[in-house]
């Protein structure tokens, strides 16, 4: 068992399923007392049913409140998770930016909002962003995705920077391909470059639960991404020429 998370107050959003449900399901395990939050009320009943949680529905963005209430009016954990991987380039239309914007990272700013004054007031919260190595590095056919994830991991890292001395922890979660509904979705480009590599949304929860025992801001289910990481910020031309040379392959892929 983890003792930081036992009996904590924990919010999951997107926890209807895929590494939301995972995280949900670990941290009951570990002794936690967890809201399950997702837009779809059924399923994020299901996962709290299955987990003896708290189902609370609804936008990711406005449900603090009600999942305070739910805890008996204490949030300890905060998994900012709910995300959308919306495709396409600079041409897509608008309300795809907006929508990833908002989802992916305003989301997560409107929660810290909320929950910052309590934590910092008591000198202890827990902020989980559920982030993507393409906050890191990029994702070849997904513009919006890209770009609101680099935004994501900028967030939590200057929340970790700026609040750490005062008892805030932040991890700022970072795998490749996970087989969920959103790997499904990628299409052809997440076949080409996720896929390979693909792993279990168990094994993110798990990434998670070591990266707080180690007390880790940066958490990376898939270890290479350290490795890509480095090589963008050191040789940043021969990384773009990498990535190029897939954004070909997938071109040629597709036009097949």
């Amino acid at each position: 068992m983890v003792e930081a998370v036992q009996d904590a107050g924990v919010v999951v959003t997107g926890a209807g399923g895929g590494i939301g449900a995972a995280l949900a399901r670990r941290f009951a395990a570990e002794g936690a007392r967890v809201v399950v939050n997702d837009l779809d009320a059924g399923r994020a009943k299901s996962v709290a049913d299955e987990i003896g949680g708290i189902a609370v529905p609804g936008d990711a963005s406005a449900i603090v409140t009600e999942a305070r209430d739910a805890l008996g009016g204490r949030v300890d954990v905060y998994c900012a998770n709910a995300g959308v991987g919306s495709g396409g380039s600079q041409a897509a239309g608008e309300a795809v930016w907006a929508l990833a914007w908002d989802v992916n990272v305003m989301a997560h700013v409107r929660a810290a909002h909320e929950l910052l004054p309590d934590w910092l007031e008591r000198g202890s919260g827990r902020f989980v962003s559920t982030v993507s190595a393409a906050g890191l590095l990029t994702m070849i056919g997904a513009a919006p995705y890209s770009v609101t994830k680099h935004g994501a991991y900028a967030f939590a890292e200057w929340l970790s920077l700026t609040y750490r001395h005062r008892g805030v922890k932040v991890h700022a979660i970072c795998p490749q391909g996970v087989r969920t509904d959103m790997l499904t979705a990628s299409g052809s480009a997440g076949e080409l470059v996720l896929q390979p590599t693909a792993i279990e949304p168990q094994d993110v929860a798990d990434a998670l639960f070591k990266g707080i025992e180690e007390d880790h801001f940066l958490i990376l289910p898939h270890p290479e991404v350290a490795r890509y990481y480095q090589a963008r910020a050191t040789e940043p031309d021969r990384w773009l020429h990498g990535m190029n040379r897939l954004q070909r392959q997938w071109e040629e892929a597709t036009a097949r």
